[in-house]
């Protein structure tokens, strides 16, 4: 019955009304000039330049707080709009990212695991305060940055949910004694969740939540599974970011994988109906992390419904369905991805 209850508060928290256009192309970085570490490192140059093709093109760079806060509210996003959010606090963010930052005038925001702080990499208490006051926002990461979903040896399901409720917790604590503010936003540690733990989260009081697959914000977004396009190692150049940017919300309503934890067949089913409106069927088309392609079959029952499924079985703790389209008049193409996880590996 639990279980039951979560899963349709859940629902509940993925259905959003009609609201006004717009859009926000999220994106997630974790080091910033720090060649040491290249899958998760963005060279200043590139970022720099990243910087420079928003302003170029007029975007609008909110704070992930202030998309919430929109999303919520039932208010317009900007027509072109951006955010830009950093995971982990690594000192390369205050020593790399903040100058530039500065420069041009764009707010970010940090997500921190607060039992990481002051450590060798890491930013300190006091430097946190120094950039939340130059208006830096910063969001919960959780305490020891675990992965959510792993159980402990003989661990029950009360237990688990116990356990993560109080790293969570521990960490909104840290960040209210020693930044004097409560923490508004959550990062997924991996990017990983489930509808408990969304769940758990909208229960815990924040407005929003983050992942890390890729995708684009829009109005019928879920605010407690928000979207972002990493820009780390191969993915951070400055013709990833353009491409990013110009990608539109695919708008689907998932009806069969909302639990992106795969508990039975490998490969899974996904079945989503295509609700936008402005993209060309025709040339639909799904991507497999790690595969040359995937199995897409419409409905012939209901109009703008697939099921998508990948050729072999998923390897790896995470993957994700990718499902683009272009748009019917040249606006560009339109992306949704799902997220896969297989926690026991």
């Amino acid at each position: 019955m639990l279980r039951l209850s979560i899963f349709c508060l859940f629902l509940l928290l993925t259905i959003s009304p009609a609201y006004a256009e717009g859009q926000a192309n999220v994106f997630v970085y974790h080091r910033f000039g720090d060649s040491r570490y290249p899958s998760t490192n963005i060279p200043l140059e590139t970022f720099a330049d990243q910087l420079e093709l928003l302003k170029r093109q007029n975007y609008t760079v909110l704070t992930l707080g202030e998309i919430v806060s929109r999303l919520g509210a039932g208010r317009a996003l900007p027509r072109y709009c951006a955010a830009i959010t950093v995971d982990d606090a690594y000192r390369s963010f205050l020593a790399g990212a903040m100058p530039l930052l500065r420069r041009y005038g764009y707010p970010a925001t940090l997500f921190v695991s607060t039992d990481s702080v002051g450590g060798d990499e890491f930013l300190s208490w006091d430097e946190l305060r120094s950039l939340s006051a130059q208006g830096i926002e910063i969001g919960n990461h959780t305490a020891s940055h675990p992965y959510l979903l792993n159980r402990n040896r003989e661990e029950t399901d009360a237990a688990w949910f116990e356990r993560i409720r109080l790293d969570i917790e521990r960490a909104s604590q840290a960040l209210r004694r020693e930044l004097g503010q409560e923490p508004r936003l959550f990062a997924y540690p991996y990017g990983e969740y489930t509808p408990e733990v969304v769940a758990l989260i909208s229960e815990l009081g924040f407005a929003g939540a983050t992942v890390q697959h890729s995708g684009v914000v829009s109005a019928m977004s879920n605010r407690f599974a928000l979207p972002r396009f990493p820009m780390g190692g191969d993915y951070a150049t400055l013709a990833e970011f353009s491409d990013k940017l110009s990608m539109r919300p695919l708008v689907v309503q998932v009806i069969d994988g909302q639990d992106p934890v795969v508990r039975g067949n490998n490969p899974p089913e996904l079945v989503v109906d295509i609700l936008s409106s402005e993209v060309d069927l025709t040339q639909v088309q799904c991507f497999v992390q790690g595969q040359q392609g995937c199995v897409m079959t419409a409905d012939p029952a209901v109009p703008g419904r697939y099921r998508v499924r990948a050729q072999q079985p998923l390897d790896g703790r995470r993957s994700r369905y990718t499902i683009t389209a272009p748009g019917s008049r040249g606006q560009g193409w339109f992306w949704f991805s799902q997220l896969w996880i297989f926690p026991q590996r």
